[in-house]
């Protein structure tokens, strides 16, 4: 087993290519979500398949919250600034 540390940062990553390859951004959380349930059912070992929707839910629900905040506050930054 992988050390799920890197779940939030992969699920974020992988959301950001799909970007690129044309994703509209308002389903990147979505894409997210998605992502972090499909992660959870196949790589997450855990014995009951409701635990590791459960987790995935958790780890997609979390890397997209931690993109949102993190461009709200880089954002915020430069209307302060400029």
């Amino acid at each position: 087993m992988f050390n799920e540390a890197i779940i939030i940062p992969v699920i974020m990553a992988v959301i950001e290519i799909l970007k690129g390859l044309g994703l509209p951004k308002r389903f990147g959380a979505l894409a997210a979500l998605l992502l972090g349930m499909v992660i959870g059912v196949f790589y997450l070992d855990y014995p009951q398949m409701k635990i590791r929707i459960f987790r995935g839910v958790i780890y997609g629900l979390s890397a997209a919250g931690l993109y949102s905040g993190t461009k709200n506050t880089i954002e915020e930054v430069r209307t302060r600034r400029g």
